[in-house]
């Protein structure tokens, strides 16, 4: 049955670049509303710039233009850098458009009628000099418990305290210099508590994965406070119906711009606004977001929609945060890499495509980008074991058949029967935004078409001219196992999947029916190389382009519509290690370490840090362990790896289960964590001298 389905990303904030953190929601919203489209839905997909605040209004009077026209540079440069990693937007659009405009009216009125604004007066911080009230950004001053210099309005960053802007020692603004004052002023509010049994049951309801659900249990637990959604004029936003001088915080108008964004696709298209969005609205919505942002769109935007007589959210989709080498910082502090610079430096976008839907799952995990785990990943799936295929076979079909495939191999029949019997697996996968075991799969299949090719050898079937039939059966079976591993990895490889559809001749994969082998004198145009490895040396150069925001810089706060990045990334800066104290030769032979083969490794359910390991020490029962090596590793990268455990450590009862023992690994102020790894030769149960 077919399905109606509008999809839509976090908005990135107009001021500043897109980095490859974000890039991770994205490329996880991209891919699953390509494989809805391939299924043949009806699936659209909208995002927007977010527009609106004090921080545009600064800038642009910094730079000296428009705030207009800040946001118009911004939204030019984003919009290449998703179309760069492959973004296919139904529609990007701009908070700051008449829709919006409209639409976030139309939900204020409709709120305020329902008697859920309320208008208090409040104290705030005023500068004085730049005659602005000024959020908790922009002051700074002593932390009032620890005291600690250049804290920001509302926590501390030395000691952790949250508090008001009120409650800084000697507060200083940071947009003029000056001492702020105190001055009050009517604001208005959402009135989110009066909302709470509805939120009880709607976030329970399935809208929301298991563990963000508990999560919001806990906000509802401590009662909802009212929301303040204005802003004091001089502010870059959408003026309040009847409020002169006041303006809607971005907070209210920046998820608006979902709608807005749709209904301007609704104004090309002729789709129906109103039935995706009134209340009861059929079609489905999902609202792909990082998990930093999640208490907003679980709890104020659904109260907003509810109220205001709209639809809810179908699902919301939390993601966990990007690391770089097992390490995190954050894009507020500047330590981030751009996608332009990844482009610029010639690295495949679908590389990075790739190897974060390996990393990917349904969960709100931190996923880590680990550079040279990266590098052997792609080149390993990618170039040696997929691309590799049509490579081995393309050319004879070219060379001795004049381009022409001929009938698949009588003794393959099995082979395709399970490569097209795990579309099921796959798409279920998909759909359920497990990535990773999907790619875990495709990659199995990718194994097994090797491994026909291996046996069969076409390279030496060659030689011999009586051997033609079977060559061309050999090499036309290989292309369509390799055209149906394209169908598999075209959400992920979209550029690749259009250069083999070129290549074979063959209209664009969709995901129905049967797989039919390709038909016998189907003629394929000529072998062109889909993709190269990457090069350490590329590596070098995209952190190299970017030394200069990897560099420490002052501290920035992240904007709600940003998913937060954290990176690491090596420093050339002498690093001192703490002095650890002396043991004696008898202290360090009561330690008994033994040789370990990891015989498997999968992740734990509700765990951040950990994987569980089975682990092979030569004794008749494996051991068990949980290794807190979550961030570093892929688990399918571990199989089959000698590793070196402590056996003689006492078992540990976690809620996970018995912990039979620890692996050592190293880890440093640089990027990574590495188990350690005895040289070939070695066996499971020999004990480390």
């Amino acid at each position: 049955m077919t399905r109606n389905i509008l999809v839509t990303s976090a908005l990135p904030y107009a001021n500043g670049s897109i980095h490859i953190g974000h890039l991770v929601e994205y490329i996880q919203t991209d891919i699953w509303v390509r494989f809805q489209k391939m299924r043949g839905h009806t699936c659209s997909y909208v995002c927007a710039d977010d527009t609106h605040g004090t921080a545009i209004m600064l800038r642009a009077e910094k730079e000296g233009i428009t705030p207009q026209q800040l946001i118009d540079k911004t939204h030019g440069e984003h919009y290449r850098d998703f179309q760069g990693f492959h973004i296919a937007f139904d529609n990007y659009y701009s908070t700051n458009s008449d829709e919006n405009r409209e639409l976030s009216q139309e939900i204020y009125r409709k709120l305020r009628a329902k008697g859920l604004i309320e208008i208090r007066s409040i104290e705030q911080l005023y500068d004085p000099d730049k005659q602005l009230f000024l959020a908790d950004r922009f002051i700074k001053g002593e932390c009032p418990k620890c005291h600690a210099q250049d804290q920001y309005g509302d926590a501390c960053e030395a000691c952790g305290t949250t508090y008001a802007p009120t409650d800084l020692i000697k507060p200083y603004s940071t947009v003029s210099g000056a001492t702020p004052v105190k001055k009050t002023t009517e604001q208005y509010f959402f009135k989110l508590g009066e909302c709470a049994d509805f939120l009880k049951q709607w976030t329970r309801a399935g809208h929301l994965q298991h563990e963000a659900a508990n999560k919001m249990a806990e906000w509802l637990d401590s009662g909802l406070q009212s929301w303040d959604i204005s802003r004091n004029a001089p502010y870059f936003g959408f003026e309040i119906p009847d409020a002169p001088g006041k303006y809607f915080y971005v907070w209210l108008d920046a998820p608006i711009g979902y709608m807005a964004s749709f209904k301007n696709l609704c104004a090309q298209t002729g789709l129906d606004f109103d039935s995706y969005w009134k209340e009861g609205a059929s079609p489905e919505l999902y609202h792909f977001i990082g998990k930093d942002i999640l208490s907003f769109h679980a709890l104020f935007w659904p109260a907003v929609l509810a109220f205001s007589g709209h639809r809810t959210p179908t699902k919301i989709f939390a993601h966990g945060f990007l690391t770089v080498g097992g390490q995190k910082m954050s894009k507020s502090r500047g330590t981030f890499i751009t996608a332009e610079s990844y482009l610029q430096q010639g690295l495949n976008p679908e590389w990075l495509r790739y190897y974060f839907a390996a990393k990917l799952n349904s969960t709100m995990e931190d996923i880590d980008l680990n550079l040279d785990d990266f590098v052997a990943r792609v080149n390993s799936d990618l170039v040696g074991k997929y691309v590799n295929i049509a490579s081995r076979a393309a050319g004879f079909i070219s060379k001795r058949f004049d381009g022409e495939l001929g009938m698949t191999d009588p003794a393959a029949a099995d082979l395709e029967h399970e490569f097209s019997s795990a579309s099921t697996t796959i798409a279920e996968n998909y759909d359920a935004r497990e990535y990773g075991k999907a790619l875990r799969e495709i990659m199995r299949l990718t194994d097994l078409a090797n491994q026909y090719v291996d046996t069969n050898k076409p390279w030496e079937l060659a030689k011999d001219s009586a051997n033609n039939d079977h060559l061309h059966r050999v090499c036309t079976t290989a292309l369509t196992l390799f055209r149906d591993l394209t169908l598999y990895l075209s959400p992920v490889l979209p550029r690749i999947a259009e250069q083999v559809e070129a290549f074979l001749n063959i209209p664009p994969l969709q995901w129905t029916g049967v797989f039919k082998p390709l038909p016998s004198g189907h003629r394929i145009n000529a072998y062109q190389h889909l993709m190269t490895r990457v090069e350490p040396k590329q590596i070098d150069a995209l952190l190299a382009a970017n030394k200069e925001s990897l560099a420490p810089t002052e501290h920035s706060p992240a904007r709600h519509a940003e998913a937060q990045v954290h990176h690491a990334i090596p420093t050339d800066a002498k690093q001192t290690m703490p002095e650890s104290p002396l043991i004696a030769i008898d202290d360090f032979s009561k330690i008994d370490l033994r040789i370990a083969k990891i015989t498997n490794a999968e992740h734990v359910e509700g765990a951040e840090k950990l994987l569980k390991l089975t682990l092979d020490i030569g004794e008749e029962k494996p051991r068990t362990v949980f290794a807190g090596i979550k961030s570093a590793y892929d688990p399918s990268t571990l199989v089959g790896r000698l590793t070196v455990m402590v056996a003689n450590l006492a078992p540990r009862k976690m809620k996970f289960g018995l912990s039979e023992g620890m692996v050592l690994a190293a880890s440093g102020e640089g990027p990574g964590l590495f188990i350690l790894s005895p040289d070939s030769g070695a066996q499971p149960g020999m004990r480390v001298k």
